[in-house]
C-alpha cells in the first residue's frame, strides 16, 4: 500500500473531529425558483429508524429516513457517508430528502469507499419491501434508486452504481475525493469505468485539501486530482458545481456550523435545493427539475453568489 494512503484515516480524524473555532453559518439564499422550492421542507412528515435492519457485509446496521404516511412508488436514496463518520451526523440532509417523498437508507458502515455496503444497503431494502408485514411492502418504486455520498462515500457512491448494473439510475457525489488520497484499490473510483446512470458532482470552493476543482499537473501525469478531471473523464450524463464558501464537512451541517466542527463553514444550507431537485428530476421525472441543470439555460447555471464551475451535458 502506498504511503500516502495511509494518511487518510489521519485527514478523516482531522476533518471529523473537534474542537474547533466556533463559526457562524451565513445566511443562505437559495435561488428563486427551483431551488428555493427543493430547499424548503418537503410535504411530508418524516419517520427516522437508527439501527433496526441488519446488517451490512461488515455486521453494520442500517438507518432510514422515510415518509411517516407511505403511499406507493417512492423512489430510494442510498446514502454513503465520509471516512469514520455515521449517517446521523447528516440527519438534517437526509430527512430533508424524506420530506420530499424519497425512502432513504444508509449503511452504518464507516468506510463505505467500495460501494460493496451501499449496494447491500439497497438489497436489505429491497428485502423488506418483499416481506408483506413490512411497512415498505409494496411501497417503492425500484426503478428509481439513487446514490448521494459524501467524501470517501462519495467514491463509494460512483462504485456502487458502477457495480449495480444499472440498478442505481443516479448519483450525487459531495466532495468526491482526489485519487490521490483513496486507501486502497476498492476505495478508488475510475470515473471512466462509469458506463451507465448520470452524475451530479458537488464540491466546495474551501475544501482544496480533499477535493480541489483544479490540478497543476495533467492528468496523463498524476492521474485524476480535481474535480474538473473527474468531470471530464466521466462519459455518462453530468453536471458540476462548486458550492462557494463550503469546507469539507459543510453537508454535515445542521443546519450551520457547529462551535467544534472542523472543516465547515457554511452548513448544510446550499446542500438542500438542488442536490433534492436532481432527484426529483432524475427519480421522480419532474421536468421543471430536470430544466434546472439544462447546460446554460438551467437556473444552476444562472450567475450566483453561491455557486461557481456550473457546467454540464444536458441539453434539454
Amino acid at each position: 500500500m502506498p504511503a500516502w494512503s495511509r494518511l487518510v484515516p489521519i485527514i478523516a480524524a482531522l476533518l471529523l473531529a473537534g474542537p474547533g473555532p466556533a463559526v457562524a453559518a451565513p445566511t443562505y439564499e437559495p435561488a428563486a425558483g427551483v431551488e428555493a422550492h427543493y430547499a424548503a421542507p418537503g410535504p411530508f412528515a418524516v419517520t427516522e429508524r437508527i439501527g433496526e435492519l441488519c446488517c451490512d457485509t461488515t455486521g453494520a446496521a442500517f438507518d432510514l429516513w422515510y415518509p411517516s404516511e407511505l403511499g406507493t412508488g417512492h423512489p430510494i436514496v442510498l446514502f454513503g457517508d465520509g471516512t469514520q463518520a455515521v449517517p446521523t451526523q447528516y440527519r438534517r440532509l437526509l430527512r430533508h430528502f424524506a420530506s420530499w417523498g424519497f425512502v432513504v437508507i444508509a449503511t452504518q458502515n464507516q468506510y463505505t469507499g467500495s460501494g460493496i455496503d451501499i449496494l447491500a444497503s439497497l438489497d436489505r431494502l429491497i428485502a423488506e419491501s418483499a416481506d408483506p408485514t413490512s411497512v415498505f411492502a409494496g411501497r417503492l418504486d425500484h426503478t428509481a434508486v439513487g446514490v448521494v455520498g459524501h467524501s470517501q462515500g462519495a467514491s463509494g457512491a460512483l462504485n456502487a452504481m458502477r457495480r449495480a448494473g444499472g440498478a442505481i439510475r443516479t448519483a450525487i457525489t459531495v466532495e468526491l475525493p482526489r485519487t490521490g488520497l483513496c486507501s486502497d484499490a476498492l476505495s478508488c473510483t475510475d470515473p471512466a469505468a462509469i458506463d451507465t446512470g448520470s452524475v451530479f458532482l458537488i464540491n466546495g470552493s474551501a475544501d482544496t485539501l480533499i477535493s480541489p476543482s483544479e490540478q497543476s499537473l495533467p492528468v496523463e501525469v498524476v492521474g485524476v486530482q480535481s474535480h474538473r478531471a473527474y468531470y471530464d473523464a466521466l462519459t455518462v450524463p453530468k453536471v458540476w458545481a462548486t458550492l462557494e464558501g463550503a469546507d469539507h464537512n459543510d453537508i454535515q451541517g445542521d443546519p450551520g456550523c457547529a462551535d467544534n466542527q472542523l472543516a465547515c463553514g457554511t452548513g448544510v444550507y446550499g446542500f438542500l435545493g438542488y442536490p433534492t431537485a436532481w432527484l426529483a428530476a432524475r427519480l421522480r421525472g419532474d421536468a421543471r427539475a430536470a430544466a434546472a441543470f439544462v447546460s446554460g439555460s438551467g437556473a444552476l447555471f444562472a450567475p450566483s453568489p453561491h455557486w461557481r464551475n456550473q457546467t454540464g451535458t444536458f441539453t434539454g
